[in-house]
């Protein structure tokens, strides 16, 4: 058995660069990675997504691009290609943390799988040779992620059903495209491969699509998705589904009352991740779960075991790579810096890589009448924002909740082009205690986006 100071699982957004600076700080390191460096976002989820998105965008202004004046006649989408793209990109970014990681000095960098067989005790079958290894340490960090939830349909394992990594393995375009789930994943999906040339179907269970959202994004958005001639269909769950010979994939979907079959060539799974904690042995170290399979954490990310500590996405909560890095950076500052922060209170912005953008932060008008605050609620269409107008994209609008009393900002949601930019600077405001009326007289570069949150705000003054 060889005895470390630290044993990092998992070399996602806080584990590669957590393990690093323990390193760094003289801390004897074992980080331990069952697949590849950078976790779910440099290889299946951030990356290579927002890679391929950008290759839709292209074919989007490609198809549409005769209202500002320019006429393209005839273009062609080359799966092959973006493909190849999206590989080189993941590789760019994997290789070069890789070879950071395997350069820092007291770091040992192992690939295989982690499991506890004892006290703060892990074995690690390597990838290489199959041969065990045996590590303990009294400071230990899981960072090992989430996966894609797999519904249990009649049929679906006889369908080679997509996920959000296998679909990104596909060579050619879909002729139908189905999608289950109709929230962020989902959305981008639908969105990319309909652009990409797919008919593409979204089924969605509750009552409208991104139903953690205001009601009015969830409309907005559905407007925006159905213009591209995407057909969503709510209230609809999937009760089997049925393979022909020739390749067709029928689903029976009950939509309210009446079941309906839809015929289409693919389908992805959509409908949410759950932690990764099975393989983990974790009763093994007395490591406490919910019943989700989630590390319980404290407000220091420390599990119910001294010295256990759990980040990103394992532990539940906001399932995002700023936040699973924000993990490592309070962890990190507690223990070599002998700080005292804590997760509670951080802001939790987001950003869904539609087209346009939702940028969202802080509370929504839902959650501002939920717990009966004294708000008012700010409202901009694009349509009424000058570089919106001039460069031919008004659709969506821009949205703030403000304190009526104190006029701080509580939240926003901005659903437009660049939405996740206009949102920080929101966000920022939020965090340096900046009031919509500062914002409403601060002087913006003209014509930014950010320039029409004089326009937001204008109207909370009348």
């Amino acid at each position: 058995m060889k005895q470390y100071d630290v044993i990092v699982i998992g070399a996602g957004q806080a584990g590669g660069p957590l393990a690093k600076k323990l390193a760094l700080a003289g801390k004897k390191t074992a980080l331990i990675e069952k697949r590849w460096i950078g976790g779910t976002c440099v290889n299946d989820g951030c990356t290579p997504t927002k890679t391929m998105i950008a290759s839709a965008k292209a074919a989007y202004m490609a198809r549409n691009s005769g209202p500002v004046g320019v006429k393209i006649k005839g273009y062609a989408v080359d799966m092959r290609k973006i493909k190849k793209r999206k590989n080189e990109i993941i590789h760019l970014f994997r290789d070069g943390s890789q070879k950071g990681l395997e350069a820092t000095k007291n770091l040992d960098v192992i690939f295989g799988d982690a499991s506890f067989t004892g006290d703060k005790t892990v074995s690690v079958k390597l990838n290489d040779d199959g041969k065990v290894k045996e590590l303990k340490a009294d400071l230990i960090f899981l960072n090992t992620g989430a996966k894609t939830v797999i519904p249990e349909i009649e049929g679906l394992t006889d369908i080679d059903y997509l996920t959000s990594t296998t679909i990104m393995d596909l060579n050619y375009i879909p002729e139908h495209l189905l999608i289950i789930g109709g929230n962020y994943i989902g959305l981008e999906f639908g969105q990319m491969f309909r652009r990409f040339g797919s008919k593409v179907t979204v089924l969605e269970r509750s009552g409208r699509i991104v139903s953690r959202e205001d009601e009015d994004i969830s409309e907005e958005l559905t407007k925006i998705l159905e213009k591209e001639k995407i057909t969503i269909l709510t209230k609809a769950a999937t009760s089997g589904f049925k393979k022909k010979r020739n390749g067709t994939i029928i689903a029976s979907v009950k939509i309210g009352e009446k079941v309906k079959e839809i015929k289409c060539s693919h389908v992805l799974i959509a409908v949410g991740r759950t932690p990764q904690t099975a393989t983990l042995n974790l009763s093994k170290t007395g490591v406490e779960t919910d019943e989700r399979g989630a590390i319980k954490v404290n407000d220091q990310l420390e599990t119910n075991i001294k010295g256990i500590y759990a980040l990103g996405d394992v532990k539940g909560g906001p399932a995002f790579t700023h936040i699973s890095y924000n993990d490592y950076t309070i962890v990190y500052r507690n223990l070599i810096k002998k700080e005292n922060l804590t997760i509670t209170g951080r802001p939790v912005p987001y950003c869904m890589f539609t087209d346009p953008q939702l940028g969202r932060v802080g509370l929504s008008e839902t959650d501002a009448k939920n717990q009966k605050l004294n708000f008012k609620v700010a409202k901009l269409p694009m349509a009424y924002v000058a570089r919106a107008i001039e460069t031919g994209d008004t659709r969506g609008f821009m949205k703030a909740i403000v304190d009526a009393d104190t006029k701080q900002i509580l939240g926003a949601a901005i659903l437009g082009t660049e939405g996740g930019e206009i949102m920080t600077v929101l966000q920022m405001a939020m965090m340096g205690g900046i009031t919509y009326e500062q914002i409403r007289y601060c002087i913006f570069a003209h014509p930014l986006y950010a320039e029409s949150l004089n326009n937001l705000f204008m109207a909370l003054d009348t």
